[in-house]
């Protein structure tokens, strides 16, 4: 794959990244209903962010949901590895969403957190990306 196409490939996942993020928001926000599906789009905002970062880098990933797994495959530079620290429970919310079970219903506090802790996996991720050669702007 040439440079150019890792490029436009991590833009996407971090367009991608983006849009979930935003619509997270916009249910949090404004319409505070569907505090489980703004949690679900927390967790899909993170995930493909870092998965971005691994497009760029050139590392494979396996198909998997889980954000610790995915940090680890991140170069030892990159900000977002170890920060911020509670990503263990925004993975919970990539399946546990989703479906009825054991679970407990999410809140629109969970929502909340949710969404913060993907903003801070955002922000953090766009420098590691620009700093591993992504043009931002």
């Amino acid at each position: 794959m040439s440079e150019a196409d890792q490029i436009a490939d991590a833009r996407r996942w971090l367009r991608y990244a983006e849009e979930d993020l935003t619509l997270a928001e916009d249910l949090v926000e404004r319409w505070r209903s569907g505090p489980r599906h703004a949690c679900w789009l927390a967790q899909q905002a993170a995930e493909k962010a870092l998965k971005a970062v691994l497009v760029l880098v050139q590392t494979d990933f396996p198909k998997t949901h889980d954000l610790d797994m995915l940090r680890r495959l991140l170069p030892q530079d990159c900000s977002v590895r170890t920060e911020p620290a509670d990503v263990a429970d925004l993975t919970e919310w990539a399946v546990e969403a989703r479906y009825p079970g054991d679970w407990p219903e999410a809140t629109l506090s969970d929502a909340r957190r949710a969404v913060g802790v993907a903003k801070q996996v955002l922000a953090m991720t766009r420098q590691d990306l620009a700093a591993h050669g992504l043009p931002m702007g």
